[in-house]
């Protein structure tokens, strides 16, 4: 398969919010979406290593200790949270924790995601797959994002990183994983809607495509879960001045939709 062309980032700078303060790396507090294992792990452990404060989300947070073991090893602080993104409840006390806790939200991550099917075909709908597909890819990081943009405009300052797939790009498209494909691409339109909306306030909304890595979701042929995390980590970094805002990157690369 053939690597989608990518333009590299221009350095801009406008800044998106004159105002707007970017707090010490050491006071930044994140949410990482599907954290317990893989690509969500790996983006936990690197901004751990950073000294930003992590919440990582999980489903089940009871069995994630040695994932939290591994990111507070990272030297950073970590904390386990209940957090299914297809469950209001789960959206709404995640964030109220984070709220309780430090009163800001500084980076969300949206990295649960799923259902990629390779045997599927759009011809053969599976209703039950696909509304789960978006559920989870397309609405957990809707409402996720929603939820958490109080926190942030609070403070003027904000990135959200949403993890999508450049197999839901039209020169990359195929007729496998149809639900997934699809799900990312309209993952991907709403990140611009999100930007465009957000633009000038001091909260910055990208994609990013990992690459094909080394996860339980991509097989062991992969690179490095290491390699495809640090793109994503860039993006929840991102400094004013580089004013990336509704964009798509793989490896600080930009991608042609």
């Amino acid at each position: 398969m053939s690597a989608a062309k990518v333009h590299r980032l221009p350095v801009q700078t406008k800044r998106s919010n004159p105002t707007a303060v970017e707090p010490p790396l050491s006071q930044r507090i994140a949410l990482v979406s599907g954290a317990n294992r893989g690509i969500g792990l790996e983006v936990s452990k690197q901004l751990a290593s950073l000294g930003v404060t992590v919440f990582m989300g999980m489903r089940q947070p009871g069995k994630g200790e040695k994932a939290l073991k591994a990111v507070r090893d990272m030297g950073g602080d970590a904390y386990a949270i209940k957090l299914d993104v297809t469950r209001t409840a789960d959206i709404e006390a995640a964030v109220a924790n984070i709220d309780g806790r430090f009163g800001r939200l500084d980076i969300l991550v949206n990295n649960a995601g799923g259902y990629f099917d390779h045997d599927a075909r759009v011809s053969k709908p599976d209703l039950e797959a696909i509304r789960g597909a978006f559920d989870t890819n397309l609405l957990g990081a809707w409402c996720l994002t929603a939820a958490a943009l109080p926190l942030m405009r609070r403070h003027g300052y904000g990135r959200v990183v949403n993890v999508s797939s450049e197999c839901a790009v039209s020169n990359m498209c195929g007729e496998t994983a149809p639900a997934y494909r699809i799900s990312k691409a309209a993952l991907n339109a709403y990140t611009q809607v999100a930007a465009r909306e957000l633009e000038g306030s001091g909260i910055l909304v990208n994609a990013v495509c990992p690459g094909w890595t080394a996860t339980a979701l991509g097989g062991s042929g992969g690179r490095p879960v290491a390699e495809g995390a640090e793109g994503i980590v860039w993006a929840a970094l991102l400094s004013e001045r580089e004013a990336a805002n509704g964009g798509f990157f793989r490896d600080r690369s930009k991608l042609s939709w």
